[in-house]
């Protein structure tokens, strides 16, 4: 599941300039309006400030969780398969119960949507290490701290009930991109939290605790090279609606005597207005061939600008979806494309360009069920690429 960080909220108002990176990108620094402050805007500008300083602080406590079940000696025996084949962790239970422990103190009243259940994690025996793994990151006193609490804390992302109106609630991500996480400090992956009122989304925070902070002027081979006690790696991006997208470094990231800048970073999108430019993203079980642009462009993933009329540069970025989503918000690349089956769950528009409808499952507000898959754009290039894919069907593949 992808928690909602629609790049609806990452298109900057009207007037600011997009910058091109394309041939020649300009040096990362140069090209980003910096604040130093709590939040990057004035919080009269954010009308859900308040609950965007607490997803800004309990994102960055969950990606500390994620760190110290990595570092922890037993956490190869913490690698547990779901029903669907796919990947959980301690950390997956220890963040969503983390994040409900704080949002259900702090804002009672809104409901939460996340990915896991505690019945899985009791048949494992591994209540002891989440609760072990939370403790250490929440605000509650210790001796008033329950396994009991954890486990109601876990089960309160999935058991929600919604009417058919709209409706205000969280969700949450606990990771996107497990299968990166069991890898180990080498690859990508992302904790991601948003905020829906009355049926819109008003903001999102994305923390990815192993991101380069320059990342886009280096090869993947060298993102991928880091280890997590780098101090260059570990960013966190929040968006909210009418004040554009920010990234700063991850300070639950580094020891004691390091002392990271609390300056925050404002994103913009690319300016690539040619697909056959663009840069795209896949999803990693994903194949080029079996996207529908396939019939029009090759996929290469050459760095140089060597690029041929009928190809395309794919970026090859070990990743969950997030991390794409966050490389097309700050301008790493210009397309995400990902394609949706029936039973995958999902969800800033689909492959007919129609938004996409977060109240499409009426009672859990868990699956979205976009036509085709997903497509997330700089926005310049988004119209030509769904009528692309739209011709694509009476298009023989050269």
């Amino acid at each position: 599941m992808i928690p909602a960080m629609d790049l609806h909220l990452l298109r900057p108002p009207p007037g600011v300039r997009f910058f091109r990176r394309y041939p020649s990108p300009a040096p990362f620094r140069s090209r980003f309006v910096t604040v130093s402050s709590i939040l990057p805007f004035a919080k009269e500008k954010a009308k859900y400030h308040i609950e965007l300083e607490a997803a800004v602080e309990l994102v960055e406590r969950a990606c500390s969780l994620c760190i110290d079940v990595q570092r922890s000696p037993l956490s190869d025996g913490r690698i547990l398969e779901k029903n669907d084949q796919t990947p959980v962790t301690v950390a997956d239970f220890g963040v969503q119960a983390l994040v409900s422990l704080e949002l259900g103190k702090l804002f009672p009243s809104i409901p939460l949507v996340a990915e896991e259940d505690s019945g899985f994690l009791q048949s494992q025996n591994l209540v002891d290490p989440v609760v072990s793994a939370v403790s250490n990151k929440t605000s509650f006193h210790e001796e008033s701290f329950l396994h009991a609490d954890v486990l109601e804390a876990i089960d309160r992302g999935d058991r929600t009930e919604f009417g058919t109106k709209p409706a205000t609630y969280w969700i949450l991500d606990p990771i996107d991109g497990t299968r990166g996480f069991v890898k180990g400090s080498k690859a990508l992956y992302v904790v991601g939290l948003s905020l829906v009122v009355e049926g819109e989304i008003m903001l999102g925070v994305m923390g990815c605790p192993n991101w380069v902070v320059d990342t886009f002027h280096r090869s993947i081979t060298d993102v991928q090279g880091y280890k997590n006690s780098s101090p260059g790696l570990g960013i966190i991006m929040v968006a909210h609606v009418g004040c554009g997208t920010w990234t700063k470094r991850l300070r639950h990231m580094f020891d004691s005597s390091f002392r990271p800048s609390s300056d925050w970073t404002r994103c913009f999108v690319d300016g690539c207005s040619l697909v056959h430019k663009a840069n795209f993203c896949i999803p990693d079980s994903q194949a080029w061939e079996s996207l529908p642009l396939s019939v029009f462009y090759d996929a290469t993933t050459n760095d140089n600008d060597d690029i041929g009329d009928k190809e395309i540069r794919l970026l090859p970025f070990c990743c969950g979806s997030l991390c794409k989503y966050l490389m097309v918000a700050s301008g790493g690349a210009s397309v995400f494309i990902l394609e949706v089956k029936p039973e995958r769950v999902t969800k800033v528009t689909d492959w007919k360009g129609s938004e996409l409808d977060l109240a499409a499952d009426q009672f859990k507000r868990r699956i979205i069920c976009p036509a085709g898959g997903v497509l997330v754009t700089n926005g310049k290039i988004h119209q030509q690429i769904v009528e692309m894919i739209s011709s694509s069907s009476t298009v023989v593949r050269h």
